[in-house]
């Protein structure tokens, strides 16, 4: 069998087994794939682990960073306890829209701050707003950005915070010193700062699944 037909086979099985069926997740992937919106949404073992960290820590203000459709969103937000908030930036309003009508069919959108516009003008307006510390941050959005987020992300963290980031494997591609992609290198500039970066001790995990070869950060802030 196909190593890709195995990885996407055993995330099936993982979902059947320790993931119940969940109408309004499901039908949130339905939404997103009949709006045509990028194929980019965590699997659900992987939207589950997000709903277990958050769980894990206590939190009660998340940001994340590129919401897409927010099915990440509602996993996350349900972690949260009943005072519990989620500001998400999404840059594109079409997918923004799609977002707030699953939020809605959620009944989650009391809980969401759902903020449109380029991240990097947003968080800049929220540090001008004075916007408060959060206790959990998921970067999941433009890679060539990474490096910047990451430097929001400590702007707006505690001692405790939790900072996770998508996608930083690239099929292996990080180690390519020579690339030329954008996203590639915005991933290996972001693993650089981390190791230079004091204020946070951080690891990667590398994963295969339906979404193929890629990998979570995970860092703690000092």
């Amino acid at each position: 069998m196909h190593q890709a037909k195995i990885w996407e086979e055993v995330d099936q099985y993982i979902a059947e087994h320790l993931i119940p069926h969940d109408p309004i997740l499901e039908r949130t992937l339905a939404a997103n794939r009949l709006a045509q919106l990028p194929l980019y949404d965590v699997t659900p073992a992987q939207g589950k682990l997000l709903n277990l960290f958050v769980q894990m820590i206590g939190a009660k203000r998340i940001l994340e960073i590129g919401t897409l459709g927010a099915y990440s969103t509602i996993w996350m937000a349900r972690a949260l306890p009943s005072d519990g908030k989620i500001v998400t930036l999404e840059l594109d309003p079409f997918h923004a829209q799609v977002a707030e009508a699953n939020l809605s069919v959620a009944q989650i959108s009391h809980m969401v701050e759902l903020r449109v516009g380029e991240a990097l003008h947003q968080l800049a307006r929220m540090a001008d707003e004075g916007v408060e510390t959060f206790d959990f941050i998921f970067i999941d959005a433009d890679k060539p950005n990474n490096p910047k987020y990451l430097q929001w992300a400590l702007h707006f963290s505690h001692p405790g915070t939790v900072i996770m980031g998508d996608n930083v494997i690239r099929d292996g591609e990080i180690i390519n010193e020579q690339s030329e992609d954008e996203r590639v290198r915005g991933v290996r500039q972001f693993y650089d700062l981390l190791a230079e970066e004091p204020r946070i001790t951080a690891t990667a995990i590398q994963t295969v699944g339906s979404k193929g070869y890629d990998g979570f950060m995970m860092g703690i802030v000092r």
